[in-house]
C-alpha cells in the first residue's frame, strides 16, 4: 500500500523540511486499522521544532551508501518497465522472525503486468525469491527488502545486459549471485526463465509443464501395457542411429567352447564373499524372471554372486542357449540349428547326438576325439556328464550274449515303441503326456555290459537341454545304482516315465550338470602350498653384519690411527657442523624425530650420519647401527656416498655404499646406505609390513625434506606410522632452507621433536642482475637496438631462456677469470635448454662443457666433479638437480637463468601440464649459495630486482602439482586395509579430495583397483617405478611372453619418439617414416625404427650410425637414452620379480606379433581410446558388379567419449570385470569445449590425428591387418592447437597412436562390459560408452576371461620368476588367439 500523504499544518510552510522524510513512493508504510503512519508524523510528546535524535540518512545513502549518486534498484525497474510500456511494478511485503535478536525481519516480491495489445488481456508473473537466496533477501527495514526484490526482478528481465555496474555496490554483488543461480538453472533447462519478455518465459514454463505431464501419462500408460505383456519392452525399444553403426562382433565355435571351458573350471564368483541381503535377493530374482530367466535359475545364481550384475553373468555363462531369454540371443538365432557342412552323414550324426541337450559344440568335439564313430561319441559325451573316464572299459565280458536276451524282450514290450539302429543301438517311446513326446537311445558297449552302463540319449523337442541332461543324469545314477551286472534298460525306461514330471518341476542345478572333459585338465602355474598373498615377495638383498660390537670398534680405532685418516678428520673439524656434533647426537638420542637444519657448506648432508656412527661404534652398539640417508636425486646420492666414504677412508661399498635404481654397491658391513627417496619407499612397499621393511635399521636420515617431493611427503607420512611400530627407530629431516614448525607440529610438536641448526660456511658472493650483464657484455638481442633504453632490451630478450646471451656470458665470466681456476654452473630449466647450451658453447675454444641432469646415466653424472682438463674452463649446464646435496668444489660462477620446469596437475580438466615457470626465492638462493662454496664467487641472475621479488618465497609442494595415481597405488600396496582417502588426507599437506578421487578413478579403470582391493595387476604395477601406462604394457608383456617389444615401447614413452621432424624438410622426415610399415601406428612405427638401428649398430663404426640416423632422421641421442632406459626398466622388473635375476635382455628380438603387440599398448594406454567413424559405404560398377570404394582419409573422423556423461550408460545391469557399478566412473579427459561434436552423441568430442603420425593419410584399409580390423584409436597424449578464433576453437590433435580391433578393446577397456538387455540380438557397452553389437554369451565369456588373466597373476605373485611359465597357460592362449584372429576360429 502507497504511504499516504501526510496533513498539511498551519505552521508548514515555515517549517523545515525534517532530514528523515523519503521522497514520494520510495519506501513503504504498514497500517492498521486502529493505528495509521503517516508520512512526516510524530509522537505528541516530541515538539516538532526540536530533533529527536542524529539525523537519518536518505534512502539513497541506505541503498547505495554514503557516496552513492546513481539510480536505485526500484527506480531503475520502474524505468525499465516504462520503456517495455509495461504496468507499474506490485510489490507485497511479509514480516518474518528475526535472527540473531532481531524483532522482525521483511521480505518483499515483485509482480510485473501488462495489458495485451491484442487480446486486451493483463497479464502479470510473479518472480519468487529462489530458495537459496531467501535468507540474504530478508532485510530489517521494508523499505530494503523492496530494494532486493527490484534487483532480483531486473535481473530477470535484464541478465543479458551487463546493468551490475549501474548498481550501488551491496546490490552489484548480488548481480554475481544471481549470476550463479542463472548458470545452475541453465544447466537444468530452465534458461528461458531469464528471457528478457516475462510473460512470454511464463507461458513457456506453463507450455513445459503440459508437456510433462502428458508424457508422464504416456509413460504409465506405456509401463501398464508392458507389465500386462513384457514381450512389448522389446518391441517399443527404439534401434537408434548408434546402435545400427556398432561394431559386431562374433565369436567362432571352437574359440567359444574353449572359453567356456576354462569359465567353468577356473572362474572366481564372488571373490571377496560379499553377500545380498534378503530384500536383494527377492529383488534381483524377480528383475531376472521379468528378464526371461526362470526363478530356480536365479535363485541358484544367487549363492554364488555378490550382486546383481554377477547373478546376470552367471545365468548367461551356466544357462543352455535353449533356454536363454531372446535378448541373450543373436538375432534370428535358434539354439542346435547352424548351417549344414558339406559332409552330410557328420551333420546326420551331430544332430542325432545333439538331440540329447548336449551343447552342438562338444558334439563336434566328441565326433572328432572319436574320429566320426557315433557310438564311441555317445559315450565320450555321458563321460562328460558323469565326469568319468572314458576310456575305462571292463573289457573282458562279453556283452552281445547278455544284450541279445534283453533286446528280445524289450521288442515283445514296447512293441511298435521299439526300434533299432543297429545290433547295439535301439530307440523306445517313453509313455508320456501328447505334448510333451519323449523317446530314449540307449547304445550298448559291445564289451562290459550290463557292468558297464549303456550310453542314455534321452530326445524331446518340446523339453529344453538342461531338462533332458538332468533326466538323463539322474536316471544314470539310478541304473548305476541298483542295477549293474543285471538288465537294466527296461528299468531305466520305467524310472524315467514314472519321475519325469518331477524332474521338470524340479531339475538339477545348473552346476550338477556342468559337463566336464574326460581328460585332465591342469594349470599352468601351480601355487606352493595353495597360499597366495597380495605383495611381491622375495629374498631380500640385505646384508647382515656378523661381527661383534668389540670387532667393529677395533677395525675403527685402527682406522684412526692411520695418518690418511687423520687428515680427513682434521678436514672435517673444518666444517660448522662439527662444533654441534655434542648437541646434535643428544637431540637425536633424546627424540624420536630431530630436524637439523644448516646454511649450505655446514656439512650437515656428510657429517651427521657419520657423528652417529662412530658413537655408536665408540660405546659398542655398531653391530646394531644401521643408517639409511634418503636423497631426492640419485646424483645426490652417488656423490653424498663417494664424499662419505673417502672421509672414512674406506673403499665404496663397505662401511659406506649406496642403492639406487638400476644400481647398488653395498656388503655385510655397510652402516651407511645413502639411497633414493624411492629405492626406500619400494623396499617398504615390497615388505609385509613397516616393521618387517625397517627390521635392524635404527636411523633413517631424509635429507633436502624442504623439498617436499611426493615421494618425500609418503616416506613421512609412512615413518610417521613407522614410529608407532618400532619405538626405538629414530628420524632425522635435514634441510638447508626448512620452514621446521610445520614439520614440528605433524611429528607431535616441540616437545617431541628436536632441533638443531648449524650455521653456514660460505664464502661472499656477488649479484649481478640482468641490467648489469647486458651492460657487461654489451650483448644486443635480435629485433632490439643498442640506443634503446634498457627496458626495451630487456622486452626484446622474451621470456624464454636466450642461450646467445649465456654464451656472451661465459665468454665474459673466462675474461674475467684469466690466469685463475673455478668452474661455471648454468641453470637450466630443461635439458632441451641443456642441449642447445652445449652446443653454443662448443665452440668456445677453452671451455669443456659438461651436462648434468636426471636422465644422464650415474657414470655421465659422475664427470661433472673432477677439474677440467689442463687448460680448459670447465662449464656445467645443469638442472636444478644442482641446487642441492651435491658439491662441485671448484665453482666460483653460477649463472642462473631463474627458470624451472614443474609438472602442475589441472584438477578440473585432469591434465598434466610440464610447465616452465620462475623458481622460488628459495630455490635461487640454493642456486647462488653454489657459488660460494670455496672462494669468493659471483652469481649472474638473468632476471631483474623486480622480477625476483615477485617469485614465490617457496616452491608449491609436489603433491598439489601432479596427479596422484603411482602415490594411491603405493599407499594401497603397502598395506592392503589402507583407506587410501583418509591416509593421505593425513599427509603434511593433504591434496584436494578431487585430485585423489580422480587418482582412484583412473586406478579402477586401468585394473589396478577393483572396488576396495588391489587386483594382481595393481600389485606388480606398484612395484614398476615407472609411469602406470608403462608399468602396465610391462606387466602384459612378461604375461604374453613379448617382453622385449614391450620394454622398446616403454621406453620410447619415457624417453620420446626418436624421429625427428625439421621444418624445412617435413616431406623428406615423412618419406623416411613412410619406410616401416605405418599400418600399425606411431608407436609400432618407432619400435620397428629402434628394431632397425639395433641390428645397424653392431655393423656400423660411430660416424657411420651417426649418418645412417640422419639419412633416416632419427636422433641418435634419443636411441641411445632409449636403450638406456630399457636396462633401467629390465632391473626393475627383476625387482618386482616380474622376471628371473639371470634374464638378460636381447635387444635384437624382432616383432613378430603386431597384433598383440598392438593389444598391450592399446590396453596400456585405457581409457585413452578414440572411436573410429568411418563414412557411409559408396559403391562403383564394374564388369564384375558393384565395387565398394575405399573413402578418403579425410572421410574418417575420430571421437572421443563424454566426460563422466550419464546419456550414454544402459539403463539395465553392468558386467564389469575391473570395479563395481557406481564406484569408478570414467576418468575425467580434457575436452574442448567448442569442438565439433558426435552426429549420433551430442557429447562426444571430435578429435583429429596429428599430421606427424602415419596414420594421418591412412584409409580405412589401412587399419586392416589380416582379419583383424580396427574400430579404435588408442592414444598417449592429446593436445589442442590453432586459432581460437575459428568456428570450433582450436583443434584437438591426439598423438602416439595405435589402431585397435573390438576384441582386444573387449579385453582390455576400462571399466568393465556393460549388457544392454533392451537391444535385440544383443547390445554391450564397454568402459561405459563404446557400443558393440554382440551376442550377450559373448561380453560375459570374455568378461570372465579378464577375471581369469588376473588370477594368472596373482597366482603367479609367490613363484620365483624363474620358475614361471606364463606363455603355457591356457588363459593367456585363449587370449591371444581372441586378439590375433579378431574372435574366429583358426
Amino acid at each position: 500500500m502507497p504511504p499516504k500523504k501526510a496533513a498539511s499544518s498551519k505552521s508548514g510552510a515555515s517549517k523545515p523540511k525534517p532530514a528523515n522524510t523519503f521522497d514520494e513512493g520510495s519506501h513503504i508504510v504498514f497500517e492498521d486499522d486502529n493505528k495509521k503512519s503517516r508520512k512526516g508524523h510524530k509522537p505528541k510528546d516530541v515538539p516538532a521544532s526540536e530533533p529527536t535524535g542524529p539525523p537519518k540518512p536518505t534512502v539513497k545513502q541506505l541503498i547505495g551508501g554514503a557516496s552513492w549518486t546513481g539510480k536505485l534498484p526500484v527506480n531503475l525497474l520502474s524505468e525499465h518497465c516504462q520503456r517495455q510500456k509495461w504496468d507499474k511494478p506490485d510489490y507485497t511485503m511479509r514480516q518474518v522472525p528475526g535472527r540473531d535478536g532481531q524483532e522482525k525481519l521483511y521480505r518483499s516480491e515483485v509482480s510485473l503486468s501488462a495489458k495485451d495489445a491484442k487480446t486486451g488481456e493483463v497479464r502479470s508473473v510473479k518472480f519468487r525469491t529462489p530458495e537459496t537466496m531467501i535468507v540474504i533477501s530478508e532485510e530489517p527495514t521494508a523499505l530494503e527488502a523492496r530494494h532486493f526484490a527490484a534487483a532480483y526482478a531486473l535481473f530477470r528481465v535484464s541478465s543479458m545486459k551487463n546493468l551490475s555496474m549501474a548498481l550501488p555496490p551491496k546490490y552489484r554483488d548480488l548481480w554475481k549471485q544471481f549470476q550463479s543461480i542463472k548458470k545452475e538453472d541453465e544447466k537444468v533447462g530452465k534458461a528461458w526463465l531469464y528471457d528478457a519478455d516475462p510473460f512470454a518465459a511464463q507461458q513457456k514454463g506453463e507450455d513445459i509443464k503440459k508437456a510433462m505431464e502428458k508424457r508422464d501419462i504416456e509413460k504409465e500408460k506405456k509401463k501398464e501395457a508392458i507389465s500386462r505383456n513384457p514381450a512389448l519392452a522389446l518391441q517399443q525399444m527404439p534401434r537408434s542411429r548408434e546402435w545400427g553403426r556398432a561394431p559386431k562382433i562374433e565369436m567362432g565355435s571352437k574359440i567359444r567352447m574353449e572359453i567356456e571351458r576354462l569359465v567353468r573350471q577356473g572362474a572366481t564368483w564372488n571373490p571377496f564373499g560379499d553377500q545380498m541381503t534378503s530384500q536383494e535377493q527377492d529383488r534381483v530374482a524377480k528383475l531376472m524372471t521379468e528378464r526371461g530367466f526362470r526363478a530356480g535359475h536365479a535363485r541358484e545364481a544367487m549363492q554364488y554372486c555378490k550382486d546383481e550384475e554377477e547373478v546376470l553373468e552367471w545365468l548367461l555363462v551356466n544357462v543352455p542357449e535353449d533356454d536363454l531369454p531372446a535378448f541373450a540371443l543373436p538375432a534370428n538365432y535358434s539354439a542346435g540349428i547352424s548351417m549344414a557342412s558339406g559332409d552330410v552323414v557328420q551333420e546326420a550324426k551331430l544332430k542325432r547326438l545333439a538331440t540329447a541337450g548336449y551343447p552342438r559344440d562338444f558334439v563336434m568335439q566328441a565326433l572328432k576325439s572319436c574320429d566320426g564313430n557315433e557310438h564311441r561319441a555317445a559315450f565320450w559325451l555321458q563321460s562328460t556328464l558323469q565326469d568319468t573316464n572314458e576310456g575305462d572299459l571292463n573289457d573282458d565280458i562279453d556283452s552281445m550274449v547278455e544284450w541279445d536276451s534283453e533286446e528280445s524282450t524289450l521288442e515283445a514290450i514296447y512293441a511298435d515303441r521299439w526300434s533299432r539302429r543297429g545290433k547295439e543301438d535301439c530307440t523306445i517311446k517313453l509313455d508320456t503326456p501328447e505334448n510333451m513326446a519323449t523317446s530314449v537311445r540307449f547304445v550298448i558297449r559291445k564289451k562290459g555290459y550290463p557292468w558297464e552302463l549303456p550310453a542314455v540319449l534321452l530326445s524331446s523337442a518340446q523339453l529344453p537341454a538342461y531338462i533332458r541332461l538332468s533326466a538323463t543324469k539322474q536316471a544314470l545314477q539310478f541304473a548305476d545304482t541298483n542295477f549293474k551286472g543285471q538288465a537294466m534298460v527296461f528299468q531305466i525306461c520305467e524310472w524315467l516315465e514314472a519321475n519325469l514330471q518331477n524332474i521338470i518341476d524340479s531339475p538339477m542345478s545348473l552346476t550338477e550338470l556342468h559337463l566336464s572333459e574326460p581328460k585332465p585338465v591342469t594349470s599352468a602355474i601351480e601355487t606352493p602350498n595353495g597360499v597366495t598373498t597380495l605383495l611381491p615377495t622375495r629374498s631380500k638383498n640385505i646384508y647382515i653384519d656378523r661381527r661383534s660390537d668389540r670387532e667393529i670398534l677395533d677395525t675403527w680405532s685402527r682406522r684412526h690411527e692411520l695418518t690418511e685418516q687423520q687428515k680427513m678428520l682434521d678436514a672435517r673439524k673444518r666444517l660448522p657442523a662439527w662444533t654441534k656434533e655434542c648437541d646434535i647426537l643428544t637431540t637425536i638420542a633424546g627424540h624420536s624425530v630431530t630436524i637439523v637444519t644448516g646454511e649450505t657448506g655446514s656439512g650437515k648432508s656428510t657429517q651427521v650420519v657419520q657423528f652417529v656412527l662412530d658413537q655408536a661404534i665408540q660405546v659398542l652398539h655398531g653391530s646394531k647401527t644401521k643408517i639409511l640417508c634418503t636423497q631426492p636425486r640419485r646424483v645426490a646420492a652417488l656423490s653424498l656416498a663417494d664424499r662419505v666414504s673417502n672421509e672414512r677412508c674406506t673403499p665404496l661399498g663397505e662401511e659406506v655404499g649406496y642403492i639406487i635404481r638400476g644400481e647398488s654397491k653395498t656388503s655385510n658391513s655397510t652402516k651407511i646406505t645413502f639411497m633414493t627417496t624411492g629405492v626406500l619407499l619400494r623396499r617398504i612397499q615390497m615388505s609385509a609390513s613397516l616393521k618387517e621393511a625397517l627390521d635392524g635399521i635404527s636411523h633413517v636420515f631424509i635429507d633436502e625434506v624442504h623439498e617436499r617431493s611426493l615421494d618425500t611427503d609418503f616416506l613421512l607420512a609412512l615413518l610417521k606410522d613407522a614410529l608407532k611400530a618400532v619405538p626405538s627407530l629414530r628420524v632425522v629431516l635435514m634441510s638447508a632452507t626448512l620452514d621446521k614448525d610445520i614439520f614440528m607440529k605433524y611429528f607431535g610438536g616441540a616437545g617431541k621433536v628436536g632441533h638443531v641448526h648449524v650455521e653456514g660456511r660460505t664464502f661472499p658472493v656477488t649479484d649481478h642482475y640482468l641490467e648489469e650483464v647486458l651492460d657487461e657484455t654489451k650483448f644486443i638481442p635480435e629485433y632490439a637496438d643498442s640506443n634503446q633504453p634498457i627496458g626495451k632490451i630487456i622486452s626484446a630478450l622474451g621470456v624464454g631462456v636466450n642461450i646467445e646471451l649465456i654464451r656472451s656470458l661465459v665468454v665474459h665470466i673466462d675474461e674475467q677469470l684469466t690466469g685463475m681456476p673455478g668452474a661455471i654452473l648454468i641453470f637450466l630449466p630443461g635439458t632441451l635448454e641443456i642441449d642447445r647450451s652445449i652446443r653454443a658453447l662448443s665452440s668456445i675454444p677453452n671451455v669443456f662443457a659438461y651436462p648434468l641432469h636426471a636422465s644422464l646415466l650415474p657414470s655421465e653424472q659422475k664427470k661433472v666433479f673432477p677439474p677440467a682438463p689442463s687448460g680448459k674452463r670447465k662449464v656445467i649446464a645443469a638442472t636444478n638437480v644442482a641446487e642441492t646435496s651435491i658439491t662441485i668444489e671448484d665453482v666460483v660462477a653460477v649463472i642462473d637463468t631463474g627458470r624451472v620446469k614443474e609438472t602442475n596437475y589441472d584438477i578440473s580438466n585432469n591434465i598434466v601440464r610440464l610447465e616452465e615457470v620462475w623458481a622460488s626465492q628459495a630455490a635461487c638462493k640454493q642456486r647462488r649459495g653454489r657459488a660460494g662454496r670455496v672462494r669468493e664467487g659471483t652469481c649472474y641472475k638473468l632476471f631483474t630486482r623486480n622480477v625476483e621479488a615477485n617469485m614465490t618465497p617457496k616452491p608449491l609442494p609436489e603433491i598439489q602439482r601432479v596427479p596422484l595415481e603411482q602415490l594411491c597405488l603405493s599407499v594401497k600396496a603397502s598395506d592392503q586395509d589402507r583407506d587410501v582417502s583418509k591416509f593421505l588426507g593425513a599427509l603434511i599437506t593433504p591434496p584436494e579430495a578431487g585430485a585423489i578421487s580422480n587418482a582412484i578413478n583412473v586406478l579402477h579403470q586401468m585394473g589396478a583397483l577393483e572396488g576396495n582391493h588391489l587386483t594382481a595387476l595393481g600389485t606388480y604395477m606398484s612395484a614398476v617405478p615407472a609411469d602406470l601406462r608403462c608399468a602396465k604394457l610391462l606387466v602384459y608383456g612378461a604375461l604374453f611372453d613379448c617382453l622385449e617389444p614391450c620394454l622398446t615401447v616403454a621406453s620410447i614413452l619415457t624417453v620420446r619418439d626418436p624421429f625427428v621432424s625439421p621444418r624445412d624438410k617435413r616431406e623428406e622426415a615423412d618419406a623416411a617414416k613412410a619406410a616401416y610399415s605405418t599400418q600399425h601406428g606411431d608407436l609400432m612405427l618407432s619400435l620397428s625404427a629402434y628394431e632397425d638401428y639395433i641390428q645397424t649398430s653392431r655393423e656400423l663404426r660411430p660416424r657411420a650410425l651417426q649418418s645412417w640416423c640422419n639419412t633416416r632422421f632419427l636422433s641418435l641421442n634419443t636411441l641411445r637414452d632409449i636403450t638406456s632406459t630399457r636396462s633401467q626398466l629390465v632391473d626393475s622388473l627383476k625387482d618386482a620379480n616380474l622376471i628371473p635375476l639371470d634374464y638378460r635382455s636381447d635387444t635384437s628380438a624382432k616383432n613378430t606379433s603386431p597384433l598383440l603387440h598392438r593389444a598391450l599398448i592399446s590396453a596400456s594406454l585405457q581409457p585413452q581410446i578414440a572411436e573410429i567413424r568411418f563414412p557411409e559405404k559408396k559403391y562403383m560398377q564394374s564388369l564384375t558388379g558393384a565395387k565398394e570404394l575405399d573413402p578418403e582419409a579425410k572421410t574418417i573422423k575420430y571421437f572421443l567419449p563424454p566426460v563422466n556423461s550419464e546419456a550414454t550408460k544402459p539403463t539395465t545391469t553392468s558386467s564389469s570385470t575391473s570395479s563395481p557399478k557406481n564406484t569408478c566412473p570414467n576418468t575425467p579427459q580434457p575436452t574442448n569445449g567448442g569442438a565439433e561434436q558426435h552426429t549420433d552423441h551430442p557429447n562426444w568430442q571430435r578429435v583429429f590425428i596429428h599430421p606427424s603420425s602415419p596414420l594421418f593419410h591412412s584409409s580405412p584399409s589401412s587399419f586392416t591387418s589380416g582379419s583383424s580390423s580396427a574400430s579404435y584409436l588408442c592414444y598417449f597424449s592429446k593436445m589442442a592447437t590453432g586459432s581460437s578464433n575459428t568456428l570450433f576453437g582450436p583443434k584437438p590433435y591426439i598423438h602416439s597412436l595405435t589402431p585397435l580391433n573390438v576384441y582386444t578393446q573387449l579385453l582390455f577397456g576400462s571399466g568393465g562390459i556393460n549388457i544392454d538387455t533392451t537391444i535385440p540380438g544383443g547390445g554391450l557397452v564397454v568402459s561405459e560408452h563404446f557400443k558393440i553389437r554382440g551376442w550377450a554369451r559373448i561380453g560375459v565369456l570374455v568378461s570372465r576371461l579378464r577375471r581369469l588373466l588376473d588370477e594368472e597373476l596373482r597366482r603367479a605373485i609367490d613363484v620365483p620368476a624363474g620358475r614361471r611359465e606364463f606363455g603355457k597357460s591356457e588363459v593367456v592362449k585363449v587370449v591371444k588367439w581372441l586378439i590375433e584372429l579378431n574372435g574366429q576360429d583358426r
